[in-house]
C-alpha cells in the first residue's frame, strides 16, 4: 500500500463499518494519524482533510466512518453520524469496539505514536479512541467539538496531549463551552494547547497550520 493508494477496509464487528487508509510513503514512517469526520460527513471527507496537512505523507493515515449511515438529501451522497442520545452507553461501547477493530485492520508500527484527530461530532470519538481504545495515544486533535462528559467525570481516565481548536465565530462549539473544557482539562493536569482561530465551524488553513505544527513535534 503506497502513499498514493487509498485502501478501503470493511471492518466486521457487530455491524460493518468503512475505513479508509493511506500508508506512509517515508521508509521511516512517523506514526498513525487517525481521523473522525463530523455529522453528515463521511470517511472520504476527513481523509481529504488529513491528506491536505503538509507533511502528512510521512504518517499512515486512517479515516474511520461512523456506523450510522444515511443519504444527504441534497446530494444523495452516503454520509454518516456517530451516535444519538438513544441507547447512548451501548452506542459508545459499540463505537469503541468498532474503532479497535478498525485500527487492527490497518498495517502499522505499534511502537510509533498514534494521533487521533476529530472534527465536530467526530471530536468526541477522537477523545474516546484515545482514552478508551486499545491503542495508546500520543495526542488528540479536537477541532470544533467538546470533551465527552463521561471521560471528564471518570477519575481513572488518562488524557494524552491535546490540541483543542475553536473558530472565533463557531456557533456550534461556543466560547463558554470551550473555556469550560479548557478549565476541566487543565484541572486534570492535561498537556493542553487551547487555540482560538479566526473563522467559524470549519477545518481550514489556520487549523491545518496548527495541526502541522503538532505533527512536526513528533520526530
Amino acid at each position: 500500500m503506497s502513499g498514493d493508494t487509498l485502501e478501503t477496509h470493511s471492518v466486521p464487528t457487530l455491524t460493518h463499518g468503512r475505513v479508509l487508509a493511506v500508508q506512509a510513503r517515508a521508509s521511516a514512517a512517523r506514526g498513525l494519524l487517525v481521523g473522525f469526520h463530523g455529522y453528515g460527513e463521511n470517511a472520504a471527507i476527513q481523509m481529504e482533510r488529513l491528506r491536505a496537512i503538509p507533511g502528512s505523507a510521512a504518517w499512515t493515515l486512517v479515516s474511520v466512518q461512523g456506523l450510522h449511515r444515511f443519504y444527504d438529501r441534497r446530494t444523495e451522497q452516503v454520509v454518516a453520524s456517530w451516535m444519538t442520545q438513544e441507547d447512548r452507553e451501548d452506542a459508545i461501547a459499540d463505537n469503541i469496539g468498532y474503532l479497535t477493530a478498525a485500527l487492527e485492520s490497518v498495517p502499522h508500527d505499534p511502537s510509533k505514536p498514534a494521533v487521533f484527530a476529530g472534527f465536530s461530532q467526530g471530536v468526541a470519538m477522537a477523545y474516546r479512541a484515545a482514552c478508551r481504545g486499545s491503542r495508546r495515544a500520543a495526542a488528540v486533535i479536537a477541532v470544533g467539538g467538546d470533551v465527552p462528559p463521561e471521560l471528564l467525570h471518570d477519575p481513572d481516565v488518562t488524557f494524552p496531549r491535546v490540541l483543542m481548536i475553536r473558530g472565533s465565530r463557531d456557533e456550534w462549539y461556543r466560547q463558554q463551552k470551550f473555556e469550560d473544557d479548557t478549565a476541566a482539562l487543565r484541572a486534570r493536569g492535561v498537556a493542553l494547547q487551547p487555540l482560538l482561530v479566526e473563522g467559524g465551524h470549519e477545518w481550514h488553513e489556520p487549523v491545518i497550520a496548527a495541526v502541522r505544527e503538532l505533527l512536526e513535534s513528533f520526530r
